[in-house]
């Protein structure tokens, strides 16, 4: 049986007194303190009602109470729900009355916001606020009779918990990942990404993030020590990789684009790493080198997946980093598909794809999603035939490797064209003054859409659009290099997990209909 309780009392009996959690602001619980943490929130929550299936919401920053927000609801075969701060308060309703959460925990910081929920949600009955002296920890502290867990523990396909997808497309989806998903990802992804050997690791992705939250579920699994930021600050990341002597690091590129350029980087003893592992969106190659000369003996991993996959679907390992010198075009791809993973690129008529040839990413494997919450139609759109219909456009290189073109709604057709994004950014990011790059498809009244790239510029460079179109062209196929450029100073848009939001840059430079 497969049942993450089960793996916390016994990361409790192995390291009882290991650090389990340890925050930025100073609080730590050892794995025998985690533990009676969780079973007392279990505990609390049994005595407030919460029956099998129902569901327990979280609201707040990166925390111990996230952590065992986790774990807890399940321990009574209920299910957890870590909401996204970052949205406004008409989304977090939307999601709220999605999921419809019986119990709602928040830190103080969002207190308002959740009050606001709690209002906006019938289903919510009762509100925890998790402060020093608040109900939550007044709570933990007599949590009342005990439970018999392991007769109410769900287990194995059961859903433990439900992760809202960012909404780019429409509005946000509950992806419903069960115990047997968590523990697939996480043991078959281990030896990809350093988690073996009671490692400490730091959290820098918000626990309302699939990234963050499936290191979670693989820490009791292997004895790791979490360490927590409440928010992702460069500065405070430096100096505490320094102090705990962290092991490993998550990143967005966006992350260590900000950690090359931090003025005191040289500053800080990050001896201790060993492992960074990127992923979440495209990182542009030169980035890449950068890190790598920097960091020459730090291993790097690249995770490619999505919610639905519990997440990692390929990795691009160390070793594939290390043979980069031999073959330099292996660090545009993302790597080949994890053990568990049964991987195909499709045509739009459902023939697999030759090598070279683009197609949709689809999959199939034990950590594959049973489905979106209260959305039929959307379940059977994308789950079909036993296979996730990613959306994702790439191909094969003749050594297995996937190469992504980016998503298959992003596609540009021009001129009866297919141009992919991605390899636009790519080739413009490479330029030594562009900070950030995004390239989408504007309406255009001969060609259908024509490709328009959006940039931040370096700090003091003042680039020229016919400087950047003319670099394009030196190196891409004309059809697929952009007609026009727009400057954005102060940074492009992001979505609520941190990604180039293309679809506000559309709203924003589309002409309005006629």
């Amino acid at each position: 049986m497969i049942r993450f309780s089960d793996f916390l009392a016994k990361a409790a009996r192995q390291w009882p007194d290991r650090p389990a959690i340890t925050t930025t602001t100073g609080q730590s619980f050892s794995w025998a303190q985690t533990n009676a943490r969780v079973q007392a929130l279990a505990t609390v929550l049994h005595h407030l009602g919460v029956q099998r299936g129902d569901r327990v919401a979280w609201l707040g920053f990166n925390a111990p109470a996230a952590v065992e927000c986790y774990f807890a609801p399940a321990m009574i075969g209920a299910i957890a729900v870590p909401l996204n701060f970052r949205l406004s308060a008409d989304e977090l309703a939307i999601v709220g009355k999605d999921c419809a959460p019986v119990v709602l925990i928040a830190d103080p910081t969002h207190l308002e916001r959740a009050e606001a929920l709690r209002a906006a949600c019938p289903s919510i009955r009762h509100l925890l606020v998790s402060e020093a002296n608040g109900t939550y920890e007044a709570a933990l502290a007599d949590p009342g009779n005990p439970v018999d867990f392991a007769r109410l523990s769900s287990a194995d396909q059961e859903t433990m918990i439900l992760i809202y997808t960012s909404g780019t497309t429409g509005q946000p989806k509950g992806v419903m990942t069960s115990h047997a998903n968590q523990f697939s990802n996480a043991m078959g992804t281990a030896h990809h990404l350093g988690l073996p050997g009671l490692s400490t690791q730091f959290v820098t992705g918000p626990l309302f993030h699939t990234a963050a939250g499936a290191r979670v579920y693989a820490a009791p699994l292997f004895g790791n020590h979490l360490v927590l930021m409440p928010q992702f600050d460069i500065g405070t990341l430096l100096a505490k990789i320094e102090e705990h002597r962290i092991n490993l690091v998550q990143f967005v590129p966006t992350m260590i684009a900000m950690l090359l350029d931090h003025p005191d980087l040289e500053k800080y003893d990050l001896s201790s790493l060993r492992d960074v592992t990127y992923g979440s969106s495209p990182m542009p190659v030169p980035l890449l080198h950068r890190i790598m000369e920097t960091f020459p003996d730090v291993r790097l991993s690249q995770a490619f997946g999505m919610t639905e996959a519990s997440p990692v679907v390929t990795v691009l390992d160390a070793e594939d980093h290390r043979a980069a010198a031999l073959d330099p075009a292996r660090l545009a791809s993302v790597g080949r598909p994890v053990s568990y993973c049964d991987v195909r690129i499709l045509r739009p008529d459902g023939a697999e794809a030759a090598v070279g040839e683009t197609g949709e990413i689809v999959v199939r494997g034990p950590n594959i999603t049973a489905g979106y919450w209260n959305k039929p139609d959307e379940t059977a759109a994308v789950l079909r035939d036993g296979w996730y219909h990613t959306g994702d456009g790439a191909y094969l290189d003749k050594d297995g490797y996937i190469l992504l073109e980016g998503r298959i709604k992003d596609m540009i057709i021009s001129g009866g064209e297919n141009v992919y994004p991605i390899e636009v950014e790519n080739v413009m990011a490479a330029h030594p003054d562009v900070a950030a790059v995004a390239v989408i498809g504007l309406p255009h009244p001969v060609w259908g859409e024509r490709v328009h790239a959006v940039v931040t510029p370096k700090s003091g460079s003042t680039p020229e659009a016919r400087a950047l179109i003319d670099w394009t062209r030196a190196k891409l196929a004309h059809y697929k290099c952009p007609a026009d450029v727009t400057f954005m100073v102060e940074g492009l848009p992001l979505t609520s997990v941190g990604k180039i939001d293309k679809k506000r840059l559309r709203g924003m430079l589309a002409p309005p209909a006629p």
